[in-house]
């Protein structure tokens, strides 16, 4: 009992930490990569874009333990759910760490263009444009449909197991649908709100502190056979 209480405080604080780190790294980023000048924004806040390409490889970092902490926890409820949760985390990861580097490719091009003098028209702008696409549709994908796609996953095997209280999970699995929602709409250049992006990121909040505090539901943690024989 004592080491599940101790996985599910780790699990929580990654997740802390996860959202922590991308919320920061976002908040870095998005002033700078939304410029009109934007190669040159970048060269010129380089120790800022740097730390929140850093803080975006904690974020992959913690996506991954997230899935490799739970793994035993899910395995006893479901063997499949807890390979496909572990797969879908360990691809976002991936997708993460993609995006760190084609926003550092689009770092050192900024570099370069503000060595050439800043041009007004070369090739520097239409590199950076396909730089700034390609890391803007690998975050998309990895936070906006393979991270839903883990949610899901998570969330029904919560919401079956009862792990946690089957209102958290519930929430969980609705703000995960809406959130997918958005992205999708992105695919035929329809863009809704981010508002919806909403519900999933307090949930995951609540549903760490749930962890660190009150921990998993011990009577729904055991494997079906043993509850079975008893």
């Amino acid at each position: 009992m004592i080491a599940n209480k101790s996985i599910a405080r780790i699990i929580g604080a990654l997740f802390i930490t996860a959202t922590a780190a991308s919320s920061l790294s976002i908040i870095f980023t998005e002033p700078i990569l939304d410029a009109s000048d934007y190669l040159t924004t970048i060269s010129e806040n380089e120790t800022k874009f740097i730390s929140a390409m850093l803080l975006m490889l904690v974020d992959a970092i913690a996506v991954a333990g997230i899935a490799i902490v739970f793994y035993p926890i899910l395995k006893k409820q479901n063997t499949v759910l807890a390979l496909g949760y572990v797969g879908a985390r360990i691809v976002e990861s991936v997708f993460f760490i993609v995006y760190v580097i084609f926003l550092l490719t689009l770092f050192t091009l900024s570099q370069e263009f503000v060595k050439a003098g800043a041009p007004d028209a070369s090739y520097f702008q239409t590199e950076g444009v396909v730089l700034l696409s390609a890391s803007d549709w690998s975050f998309s994908i990895g936070l906006g449909i393979i991270f839903t796609l883990s949610a899901l996953i998570l969330n029904y095997s919560l919401y079956v197991s009862k792990l946690v209280p089957r209102w958290l999970s519930l929430w969980g699995s609705i703000g995960a649908i809406l959130s997918f929602f958005v992205v999708l709409m992105r695919f035929y250049n329809i863009y809704i709100t981010e508002a919806l992006d909403v519900p999933i990121a307090i949930q995951e909040m609540v549903f760490a502190l749930w962890l660190i505090i009150k921990g998993f539901n011990q009577d729904a943690i055991a494997p079906q056979s043993d509850k079975t024989n008893n």
